[in-house]
């Protein structure tokens, strides 16, 4: 059916319109975190947009609501009463004015929880988004796991001093049945310089070896030094060692929201690798990579596309916690600032923040679609 509906569009039509409902529905729903955040807190609300520039279409809801589309599907704001523009700065005649009667619904006159918890929103929608997207495939399509066979056997390891050999499968560790080899790995890195009895399938063949995992040091996505056992074998990843397995909707649900967790924090280490100079500013991609991964997920399927609407909302709803103004997470810097010092942040200071932090933004963008665009040469050109 997926095929079907793509067919009568080219590899660059597929990556466009993937690219514009995958960002479309990532925005809409970080939107209506906003949206629904001040729905809860009693705000008035005067526009709803999908995308910026010149309006296609609209339509007035009987609250006042303005919900329209816009001709730039690159992003979406909620304008709530009070807004000078799409960023929830508020005008100056507002602030000076103060709550006038039948102003008391609007953003800027609510409480600071209340505006925090708004502007806090979009991100959590994001968030849950990908939760939600997670769990529906690992209780639908199945959670992809890779079986423990052995691939390789590294030399003077601990699995060669016991005998273990490749194409081996683990089946046990000490009794404990093992699934998969993330499960393998978790009870290994725990189990240094202890002796273990470990159950293989060899040919027809049930073997239990004793082994003693060797402890070695080493260093975690933060620098701090970890002590783990090593077994000292590769996974085989092919057709056989591959599978999917579904489960039950509460824990496809914890599973989605450890991916989650684990996605942010591998998002946090590549930005830590790229400030120290670990990793190469040219990873950087942006709205050509998208849509050509987009492009790539949806030739693999619904399910492939469906898993980069997670991987891309999770991604969006961080970088909008990034405390650069416009974004959210300036927003509730600003936020903390006035907790702390008990007033407003000075207008002029939330201006200049918000001209250097849309300047770091447009700068970042231009920089990473010149990356992608470098690449996408180097690639036509065979480099």
């Amino acid at each position: 059916m997926f095929d079907t509906l793509l067919a009568p569009f080219s590899s660059f039509g597929i990556s466009i319109v993937s690219f514009i409902v995958v960002l479309s529905i990532i925005v809409v729903i970080h939107e209506l975190g906003h949206y629904w955040a001040g729905r809860i807190c009693g705000m008035e609300i005067k526009a709803f947009s999908l995308g910026f520039g010149p309006e296609l279409f609209s339509i007035t809801d009987k609250q006042g609501v303005r919900w329209r589309i816009a001709a730039l599907p690159l992003g979406g704001y909620v304008k709530f009463a009070g807004d000078e523009n799409a960023a929830s700065v508020p005008s100056k005649e507002v602030l000076n004015q103060g709550a006038q009667p039948g102003q008391e619904n609007w953003f800027h006159f609510k409480p600071l929880y209340q505006r925090a918890f708004v502007i806090a929103a979009g991100p959590i929608a994001n968030f849950l988004l990908a939760i939600i997207v997670f769990a529906g495939l690992y209780s639908i399509v199945g959670k992809q796991i890779t079986l423990p066979y052995v691939d390789e056997v590294m030399e003077n390891s601990a699995a060669e001093e016991a005998g273990i050999l490749p194409g081996d499968l683990i089946l046990k560790v000490d009794g404990k049945e093992i699934p998969s080899f993330n499960e393998l790995t978790r009870v290994i890195s725990v189990s240094a310089d202890q002796e273990l009895v470990i159950s293989i399938k060899r040919s027809n063949d049930i073997i239990e070896l004793p082994v003693t995992p060797k402890g070695v040091e080493i260093k975690d996505r933060f620098g701090a030094p970890l002590f783990m056992g090593r077994l000292g074998i590769s996974r085989a990843i092919n057709e056989t060692s591959t599978k999917y397995v579904t489960e039950p909707i509460f824990t496809a649900i914890s599973s989605g929201i450890d991916e989650t967790g684990y996605v942010i924090a591998r998002t946090v280490g590549f930005l830590k690798e790229i400030i120290l100079g670990e990793q190469s500013f040219k990873q950087f991609g942006g709205p050509v990579k998208i849509a050509e991964v987009s492009g790539i997920a949806a030739q693999n399927g619904a399910a492939s596309l469906i898993q980069l609407i997670a991987f891309i909302s999770i991604s969006i709803g961080f970088f909008n916690l990034l405390p650069i103004p416009p974004l959210d997470g300036g927003h509730l810097l600003f936020y903390v600032i006035e907790a702390v010092i008990r007033r407003p942040v000075d207008e002029k200071i939330q201006m200049i923040g918000f001209q250097f932090g849309l300047a770091c933004m447009l700068s970042l963008m231009l920089f990473a679609t010149w990356n992608d665009l470098l690449s996408l040469y180097q690639r036509l050109i065979g480099a």
